[in-house]
């Protein structure tokens, strides 16, 4: 049976300075929840966790220095962890390199959250049932992984190629953690719908286009991008394992995301990039 509040859990939203993950961590903190919002932006992060009663620890995904900063500060401040909703994102039109020396969009959306997930793997443990939220987009069913070449060195940039591939290691993370993850510990990805949002922030045709009124009729609003969140959340974890939330809806994971194998072998580079712990 699904819960109805979130009564005495912890949960750590990134990407929660607006947009989605802002509106889940309202959400959240309405059924009860302690809210820790993360963000880039330090000003909207602090004026969140104000407003749903949190605390904020604004950090950087593009840089895995203020990753770890922020897993040291959660790991020290915090209690206890019983969500970890992984969602900062971004989609670049071109090509950037951050100072870490990976493509943008490939450590925003999955390197700083695997990063972030390694380092509190022992802290989520110590919860009774934890739960990591990975926030990625049906479009990983088109997307091409290679873990040897996550940064795309090897082809020519594309947009799209970036972000779906960096959607389908979201999946793939999601899918690995459970079957390394003891049974306290469950992972999902999830497709928001095509939302209204700060994650085409560097593409001003596309923000344009979802402003217009025929973008606002095609798009969702940061609180509809965020129902899957709190559905994930209440919803009782062993039918979460294997399944990728379609909006609201379960659906079996497509391959490659149920490569044991490509999860492996993604993990395992993963770790030797970000340096991870686990």
């Amino acid at each position: 049976m699904a819960a109805e509040t979130l009564d005495g859990l912890t949960a750590v939203v990134t990407g929660a300075s607006s947009g989605v993950g802002a509106a889940a961590a309202r959400r959240m903190a309405a059924m009860g929840a302690s809210v820790v919002v993360v963000g880039r932006a330090v000003t909207r992060t602090r004026a969140v966790a104000d407003e749903v009663g949190g605390t904020a620890l604004p950090a950087d995904f593009a840089r895995f220095s203020e990753v770890r900063e922020l897993a040291q500060h959660l790991i020290s401040r915090v209690p206890r962890i019983d969500i970890l909703v992984n969602n900062a994102g971004i989609v670049s039109p071109k090509r950037k390199t951050t100072s870490d020396g990976h493509e943008l969009t490939v450590q925003v959306n999955f390197l700083s959250p695997f990063l972030l997930t390694s380092l509190l793997w022992e802290k989520l443990l110590q919860a009774p049932s934890a739960l990591v939220i990975n926030t990625s987009s049906s479009l990983y069913r088109f997307g091409k992984l290679n873990p040897d070449d996550l940064d795309q060195n090897r082809s020519r940039y594309g947009q799209m190629r970036s972000y779906n591939a960096s959607k389908l290691a979201s999946v793939v993370h999601a899918a690995e953690i459970n079957r390394r993850a003891p049974d306290t510990m469950t992972a999902v990805a999830f497709h928001p719908g095509t939302v209204r949002s700060g994650l085409d922030r560097d593409s001003a045709l596309v923000t344009a286009a979802k402003a217009s009124l025929i973008g606002r009729r095609l798009t969702r609003s940061p609180e509809e991008g965020a129902e899957p969140i709190v559905r994930i959340a209440t919803t009782d974890r062993g039918k979460l394992r294997d399944v990728f939330y379609n909006r609201l809806e379960p659906e079996p994971l497509r391959t490659p995301a149920t490569d044991a194998d490509l999860g492996a072998r993604l993990w395992q580079r993963a770790h030797e990039l970000t340096h991870a712990s686990t």
